[in-house]
């Protein structure tokens, strides 16, 4: 059964910055300790990235998934789980909004594990992604 989740947060930053931080997808290990690893495999034309493999942790969890990604300007990314080893649908996105001093940020994820777990284990582990989604977002954008 998929599990769905969102997370409001307001970063003090403008939207090309924060969507700029996004694009980095190369980096979200070092905002992301459920990201081990993240290789561009291909990319648009404008160079953000399209395909993407991660190696990824959570709860003991461990996935190889590979996502591709659409990009709306500095206002939206949006991603879909194309293989994996754990999931079977997985469909994200960062919606950004500038709102005076910074940029109000949605984030919005929807996962389907192939495997049966408990409900709380899935809980715990939707926690995590949308507290990193915005706290380690947040964090990575001080230093970029």
């Amino acid at each position: 059964m998929a599990v769905s989740g969102n997370k409001e947060f307001h970063i003090k930053a403008d939207p090309a910055k924060v969507m700029a931080a996004i694009v980095a997808v190369e980096r979200v290990p070092e905002w992301s300790s459920s990201h081990k690893a993240v290789i561009v495999e291909s990319t648009h034309p404008d160079g953000r990235p399209l395909r993407v493999r991660m190696k990824v942790s959570v709860l003991g969890v461990n996935d190889e998934q590979v996502v591709d990604y659409q990009w709306v300007g500095d206002e939206k990314v949006s991603w879909t789980l194309v293989q994996s080893d754990q999931q079977k649908t997985q469909d994200g996105s960062y919606t950004l909004v500038a709102d005076g001093d910074g940029t109000n940020v949605t984030f919005d994820l929807t996962v389907d594990l192939k495997i049966p777990m408990p409900g709380f284990i899935v809980k715990r582990g939707q926690k995590i992604a949308l507290e990193t989604a915005s706290k380690g977002l947040t964090k990575f954008l001080e230093t970029f």
